[in-house]
């Protein structure tokens, strides 16, 4: 075997080296099972142009893969649910077909099921390959022909992926509304997006677009994987939703669930053929323990098929920029890491790595690359496995980007002390250190922080006091403390040296409000499942501040180019809680104390020159009491009683500032 560069861009992984060198073999066999004859995984992954329902000369034609299927027959208002007039025939050992005269047989919208029989039962069943799934007022799923007189036209042929210095902001679209009911990507696209221009974000990360029969999953419980959900609105919506992000120059990722499935049987893709093995592991294995669904069997050709054939189809149609691969962490370990510390390098390497998921992720991003290689893939990945954001020629699993997962747990953890007690040093350390070569996203908190269940940044640090005392013109301490740290926390978690930072829609102006979705413990409401942006645009409450802050440091960081860098580390004062470090030609000071100022407070640069504060979390319309000057030029010079150079500047309680130097 040949000796792969993640070993000298990995020294401590040299002890490993059978392992990456088992882990490449094994993606070489299976990828050479898959294609065959066929020349690239770009031509190999065309499942959904073959499967699924589709308009040929003088009809229809339907092919369904299901091995271990008796019989199946087509049903549906075109023959009056008819369950025997319309059979398919098995044409190999997989596949079944069937050939529907006439093309106004099947006429637009018209409501479709495949009759599966599996020997010991027969089940009314969605076509794998469905497009589109639709509930009626029955409740009941069925897949639904798409064949519109007039077919939607792209406009984004010019658009150019923005590959680096991504500043995400995650949404979903039926919550990103404030009315109490299910938000669609017409509003989304009107409404939200304007929102995410003008704040400076320039990637939306979209939540549960693969239909879903729970809307409570939040999207993670996927039904139909090429089946946009229609609770939003029509294909054609959502087409014309990224298609008008693109013409705003924003890219937009989708949250692709690859890591398992909803078990539905009436609605999803369990036991179709009447095995539980046609897409998972058989028996206990095909269960995960914590989240209730089937767990892919990424060895079965069919299985890669499809779900390769699936990322091709979001890009092909849909003209998605990415991926955020959900639950890698469970994928690639046959413990899905419930419990495990990865402490050592040992918990990487050894019976527990599922190295068939770890070859599927391969595969999946090389397809990607082979697509276009500018579309993004971020893997959230919280083991932080070694080689996950390094090229698959080297020995990587080929992501380009990791969520750094450790960061909202750091963070809920500090908040969990006294002020007084927090580690600088410890902070420093979860928001600068990273694998070599190894690209992260930062954040503060996702959607995870804001579910019921957990708690936003804001509403661990205001409770229940945001409901009563977010009026400017209140000054209850709660909040003024909570405000300051709010605005503190997100600026160096994004200004510390990483390559993306990510934001959960609404987090930004502190949304008060947790998520949860409609259910019976709530009387079934959708007062907790939207967005109150009327919030902000209430000239008396706090949220105005906090929102004109989080636009001020996103085009701030953005327009000085201050993502992907190595941040030098030049003060931390652990008692008196200030720590200062430089990006770029940026100096940050941060004052962690929650109630002592400095009024000199000796800053050392390692560099001659002037500076001058260009941006600080104390100014007036951020809700600051404007105590730092803009206009005073800092000389940077030798410091009395040291060999460095730096500056003297007063450095207020419970403030950050940035200064440039001029």
């Amino acid at each position: 075997m040949q000796d792969f560069k993640i070993l000298d861009i990995d020294p401590w992984l040299q002890d490993y080296k059978d392992d990456i060198d088992l882990r490449m073999k094994r993606y070489e066999e299976q990828k050479n099972r898959l294609l065959g004859k066929t020349k690239s995984l770009k031509d190999y992954a065309n499942g959904y142009k073959y499967y699924g329902i589709h308009k040929v000369d003088g009809g229809w034609i339907y092919r369904e893969w299901a091995p271990s299927a008796k019989g199946l027959y087509l049903i549906g208002d075109f023959n009056n649910w008819d369950k025997h007039s319309h059979p398919l025939k098995k044409i190999n050992d997989e596949d079944w077909e069937i050939f529907i005269k006439g093309i106004r047989t099947l006429h637009h919208k018209s409501r479709i099921k495949v009759l599966v029989d599996t020997g010991y039962d027969i089940r009314e069943r969605i076509p794998l390959y469905v497009t589109r799934v639709e509930e009626n007022e029955n409740h009941d799923y069925a897949a639904i022909i798409e064949n519109p007189r007039k077919k939607f036209k792209w406009t984004d042929q010019k658009f150019k992926i923005n590959k680096k210095d991504l500043f995400i902001y995650e949404a979903h679209i039926g919550m990103a509304q404030e009315k109490e009911g299910v938000g669609s990507y017409k509003e989304f696209e009107t409404e939200i997006l304007p929102k995410i221009k003008d704040l400076g974000y320039n990637t939306v990360q979209l939540m549960a677009i693969a239909e879903h029969p729970y809307y409570g999953s939040f999207g993670y419980q996927v039904a139909n994987f090429f089946a946009p959900s229609s609770r939003y609105g029509e294909n054609k919506e959502l087409k014309s939703l990224i298609n008008k992000a693109h013409e705003m120059g924003i890219n937009v990722i989708m949250d692709l669930v690859h890591s398992h499935a909803t078990k539905n049987f009436n609605e999803g893709i369990n036991e179709f053929d009447g095995t539980d093995y046609q897409f998972f592991h058989a028996g206990a294995e095909g269960n995960h323990p914590d989240w209730d669904s089937k767990l892919f069997d990424y060895n079965k050709p069919g299985v890669c098929h499809f779900l390769l054939s699936n990322i091709k189809y979001w890009i092909e149609q849909y003209h998605f920029d990415g991926f955020r691969f959900d639950g890698v962490t469970s994928m690639i370990y046959k413990d899905h890491a419930r419990g495990v510390n990865f402490d050592s390098y040992d918990k990487y390497f050894s019976m527990n790595t599922d190295l068939e998921a770890l070859n599927y992720l391969q595969l999946a991003n090389e397809l990607i690359d082979q697509m276009n290689p500018d579309i993004i893939t971020i893997a959230e990945d919280m083991s932080a496995m070694p080689g996950m954001c390094i090229p698959i020629k080297d020995g990587g699993i080929g992501f380009d980007y990791r969520l750094s997962m450790g960061m909202p747990d750091f963070w809920e953890n500090t908040l969990s002390i006294k002020d007084e007690d927090w580690d600088l040093n410890k902070m420093w350390y979860e928001l600068s250190t990273y694998r070599p070569e190894e690209k992260r996203i930062a954040y503060v908190e996702s959607h995870d922080q804001a579910l019921v269940g957990s708690k936003t940044i804001m509403f661990r640090l205001a409770d229940s006091n945001m409901y009563w005392h977010m009026n400017k013109d209140d000054k209850d301490i709660v909040i003024e403390r909570a405000t300051a740290l709010h605005k503190m926390i997100r600026w160096i978690t994004a200004s510390m040296g990483s390559d993306g930072y990510l934001n959960f829609m609404g987090n930004e102006f502190g949304h008060p409000e947790w998520i949860d979705f409609p259910r019976e413990g709530n009387d079934y409401s959708y007062k907790y499942a939207r967005r109150q942006w009327s919030l902000v645009n209430n000239s008396m409450l706090r949220y105005e501040w906090l929102n004109n802050w989080d636009k001020a440091m996103i085009h701030f960081l953005k327009e000085n180019n201050l993502m992907g860098n190595d941040s030098f580390r030049l003060w931390i004062d652990n008692d008196r809680k200030v720590i200062a470090y430089r990006n770029n030609d940026f100096v940050f000071v941060f004052n962690f104390h929650p109630y002592n100022s400095y009024e000199s407070f000796s800053i050392p640069i390692h560099d001659k020159g002037f500076f001058e504060v260009v941006l600080d979390t104390d100014q007036k319309e951020f809700g600051g009491l404007e105590r730092i000057s803009h206009s005073y030029k800092y000389e940077s010079k030798r410091l009395e009683g040291t060999e460095y150079d730096g500056i003297k500047i007063y450095v207020p309680a419970r403030s950050a500032m940035a200064l440039k130097k001029i």
